[in-house]
């Protein structure tokens, strides 16, 4: 085994701390309902796309082996912070604290949101990977820009397909569930979109630096091989 193969960079180390805080941020802004215009979204959507820009970079220019790695890292963590926040709400306050409801909205997740937002990150992190890391092979690299988009719209319809009808069925009026995802994706998208120049000017100066430009020639695509990197 090579084990040069077998390690990470101190930048790759970074990108990852920030995906992370970017998961268990967009947990917390969730919790408030914002106003776009004439559009109701959560306040998710402020940091949430962020995090699939990282995926994109990371797939570009260490390969799928990392990305993987980097989307198991940050369930784990958002996991971590997810259920330390219900283990506090369910802890009785003290005397003097008054704040139970409002710290009840922000962490005490219901178990079915939890698991909805969960399942649809996993599968909406690794269908991103899998496009951007499919299409820069077919592409020998080149067309970014398509890539970063398409994985992007791919990613976050799985996302969306599955967080609503998990989280919200029942709750939210059946007929305005489709328009909730979409509006979500095509955002989202947007979101990326304006952020592809930054974004390309990124991957360069992460490649330069790295000295890296991964292709998945022979990389095997299970979801399980966590600490296969090299």
């Amino acid at each position: 085994m090579d084990n040069k193969k077998q390690t990470v960079s101190v930048l790759f180390m970074l990108v990852s701390i920030l995906f992370c805080v970017c998961l268990i941020a967009a947990n917390v802004l969730e919790t408030k309902q914002i106003a776009v215009g004439p559009i109701s979204l959560t306040g998710g959507l402020i940091v949430f796309p962020v995090s699939y820009i990282i995926n994109d970079c990371v797939c570009e220019v260490w390969g799928y082996r990392k990305a993987r790695l980097l989307i198991w890292v940050g369930f784990a963590m958002n996991f971590f912070f997810v259920a330390m926040g219900a283990i506090c709400d369910l802890i009785p306050g003290a005397d003097y604290w008054n704040n139970d409801e409002g710290f009840h909205a922000i962490f005490g997740l219901a178990p079915r949101i939890a698991l909805a937002s969960f399942a649809a990150f996993v599968v909406g992190s690794f269908v991103n990977a899998y496009v951007m890391s499919r299409m820069k092979i077919r592409d020998g690299g080149k067309r970014f820009s398509a890539r970063a988009i398409l994985s992007t719209i791919a990613g976050e319809t799985c996302d969306s397909v599955i967080f609503f009808p998990l989280a919200l069925a029942g709750v939210v009026p059946t007929e305005e569930l489709p328009w909730l995802m979409l509006w979500q994706v095509v955002l989202k998208t947007v979101y990326e979109i304006i952020a592809l120049p930054l974004t390309i000017r990124l991957v360069r100066a992460l490649k330069r630096h790295e000295g890296e430009d991964v292709y998945d020639n022979d990389v095997d695509y299970s979801v399980w091989k966590i600490f296969s990197i090299g």
